[in-house]
């Protein structure tokens, strides 16, 4: 199993609209995608930081993920509200329970 690490600066005042954003509509999207495992999303309230992990099946059903245009796509959904583009880093899953 491989994640995906997407570390972001949200406006602290439209956090709440990013999330709203990203159940409705990243993580709809997510569960079509061929080998998507799972997701998690953590914030910080205070600072508007946020880190997205995405879980995939393979390396290569991640990689296909974001060749296909479907990262940016999502990133695109929240066009005014990052004060910086994400950062993006793909692990491989060693333990997981």
């Amino acid at each position: 199993m491989f994640a995906r690490v997407a570390t972001v600066q949200v406006q602290v005042e439209k956090l709440d609209e990013a999330i709203e954003i990203y159940r409705e509509g990243v993580l709809t999207a997510l569960q079509d995608v061929p080998g998507f495992e799972g997701v998690e999303l953590l914030v910080n309230r205070d600072t508007g930081h946020g880190i997205s992990i995405t879980r995939w099946a393979t390396e290569a059903d991640q990689l296909a993920s974001e060749a296909s245009g479907f990262y940016r796509a999502q990133v695109g959904k929240f066009r005014g509200l990052f004060d910086a583009m994400p950062v993006r880093e793909v692990y491989e899953v060693a333990v997981f329970a």
